[in-house]
């Protein structure tokens, strides 16, 4: 479905930020074994990025592992006063946008984390059409660093409301009926409230694309 990219581009604009919709639990990230070393390089293709639903729901937004560790990813997302994300750790709010953990050492300025912009349709891999640290800006002009750098630092750049980022004009409403309508994901229905915030939303994908071209 179109409107499911359009829509992810209006993510885009804000750089990615996630709108919690209920409590923080308080977990503490089990620390890594030291036989499980971590791989110097991470292969991040096309193929690492699915349906966004298929992914482990953490509060608002999606996480998973590239490296099989999804137990210590989920349990970063849910530690209370904040955590380290371990290597492969993947975080979405919206299928068009995404974040990958490396190994230390990748890049200090984003914390090691590299940001992707994503292109998705039906019946098909993601296409990867933006993907780096400092200077990935997307097609609205947004540069991703810009807005998770803010977050305080106990939570390695990911953005929630009480996290220290800038807001964005996306409600919970809203980015649940962006992950429903993910076109690689099997089709759901979606509720009146979840229409109605697609279509207020692509009202401001409408607005925003003549300013974007100035």
């Amino acid at each position: 479905m179109r409107i499911a990219f359009a829509i992810s581009a209006i993510a885009a604009l804000a750089a990615c930020a996630v709108a919690p919709t209920e409590p923080v639990a308080s977990m503490a990230a089990p620390a890594a074994p030291a036989a499980a070393a971590a791989p110097k390089t991470l292969e991040i293709t096309e193929a690492s990025f699915g349906c966004i639903r298929d992914m482990t729901a953490v509060r608002g937004f999606y996480v998973s592992n590239l490296l099989g560790n999804i137990d210590a990813t989920v349990a970063a997302a849910n530690a209370g006063e904040g955590a380290k994300y371990p290597v492969g750790s993947v975080v979405q709010l919206v299928p068009g946008e995404a974040m990958v953990k490396h190994p230390a050492g990748y890049d200090a300025a984003t914390n090691d984390w590299e940001f992707f912009e994503l292109d998705v349709k039906p019946g098909q891999p993601a296409k990867i059409r933006v993907r780096g640290t400092t200077e990935v800006v997307n097609q609205f002009g947004g540069n991703c660093l810009s807005c998770h750098a803010p977050a305080a630092q106990k939570w390695d750049m990911i953005c929630e409301q009480t996290h220290g980022c800038l807001p964005i004009p996306i409600t919970p409403v809203m980015s649940r009926a962006i992950q429903k309508t993910d076109p690689r994901c099997a089709p759901t229905a979606l509720a009146d409230d979840e229409k109605a915030a697609l279509a207020q939303l692509a009202a401001f994908l409408g607005a925003a694309r003549p300013a974007a071209g100035q």
